[in-house]
């Protein structure tokens, strides 16, 4: 081969060589770089959760709670969280007349309610109203008065506490705080619970005696002049009981004011109970948890028309007696304060 041709043969093998390299090093470089994820089209991305329909059913919830009670302003707002949660229509009314309370159930019967929530302070008077609901095919649920007669009239369930247990368990500890004659503050008249709470301290009390005492829950403040007089005319009354928290914050102010040494104890608690057994002032408040009687009977009510759950099998649903000393009150003292206990 002349020299000329072996120049260009080595030149041509130059290119060959330099063209395989440049090749090799994008295969190389193909190689090295990252999968690229394959990207699904719009319309087959993950569904995103969507929020479940707001339910058609409607549930009246009906008490005995006289306007201003703290205690009631618990329940309904327990039973209006409950059917936020749950997506259901709730209506809160309330009277402390019985009568204006039958005429509430009525009314709710005629609306066609899918359930109705009753608290029974004076269980004869609501019979008839109650029992035309069920009859129409509307279910109830009794809350904090009136068990004994709940199943009689065919609720589905009561939610609520024993009051004669719970007024027992109140008694025995103002018996073993050296209580041995007690004043029993009556805030409603004819309110069956509150006479089996009596009832149950003075049997908790042991030998003690108990003389009940009746007020007005429209007017702590007059409340709170007849505790004081009470006390300033028998100085050897040894305790006070209580049966709402409104009542049980007035009843430790007349004590100050009678120079009375008795003993404050009372049912249910407020922000301002729990700051008064903090400071020494209230003995102890006997919790029912009531936020728990307006969430629970609609919880059960949805489950009962949407999947026939029953709870409580024929017996009572309780949600106390509970006791709050200056031991643990702290631990509820925020809670109260946002309207929860």
């Amino acid at each position: 081969m002349r020299l000329s041709q072996r120049i260009g043969f080595t030149i041509a093998l130059s290119a060959v060589a330099a063209v395989a390299a440049g090749g090799c090093k994008k295969d190389r470089a193909r190689t090295d770089e990252k999968p690229v994820t394959e990207q699904k089209p719009a319309d087959q991305a993950e569904p995103k959760p969507e929020t479940p329909p707001a339910s058609s059913e409607k549930f009246a919830v009906i008490t005995h709670g006289s306007s201003g009670d703290a205690f009631w302003d618990v329940v309904k707002k327990g039973a209006e969280q409950a059917g936020e949660d749950l997506g259901v229509s709730v209506a809160y009314q309330s009277s402390g007349d019985a009568a204006q309370q039958a005429d509430l159930i009525n009314a709710a019967v005629a609306d066609k309610v899918s359930g109705v929530v009753v608290s029974m302070a004076n269980p004869d008077a609501l019979a008839e109203p109650i029992k035309k609901a069920i009859a129409a095919g509307i279910p109830v649920i009794t809350i904090n008065s009136g068990s004994a007669k709940s199943a009689e009239l065919g609720a589905l369930a009561h939610v609520g506490q024993e009051e004669s247990i719970a007024g027992e368990g109140a008694g025995a500890r103002l018996a073993q705080a050296g209580v041995k004659k007690l004043l029993c503050v009556i805030h409603e008249a004819g309110n069956i619970g509150l006479e089996q709470r009596c009832a149950g301290a003075k049997k908790g009390l042991g030998g003690g005696s108990v003389t009940n005492l009746q007020v007005d829950i429209g007017n702590v403040a007059e409340a709170q002049t007849t505790i004081t007089s009470k006390l300033q005319a028998d100085k050897s009354i040894g305790g006070v009981l209580a049966l709402n928290p409104a009542i049980g914050v007035a009843a430790s102010e007349a004590i100050g004011a009678a120079g009375s040494s008795a003993k404050v104890a009372t049912f249910d608690l407020s922000g301002e109970v729990v700051d008064a057994i903090i400071a020494g002032k209230v003995l102890f408040a006997v919790d029912q948890q009531q936020y728990l009687q307006g969430y629970l009977p609609i919880t059960m009510l949805h489950l009962y028309v949407g999947n026939a759950n029953t709870v409580g099998g024929g017996h009572p649903v309780l949600t106390g007696p509970g006791f709050v000393t200056k031991e643990n009150a702290a631990k509820v003292k925020d809670l109260a304060a946002k309207g929860t206990r």
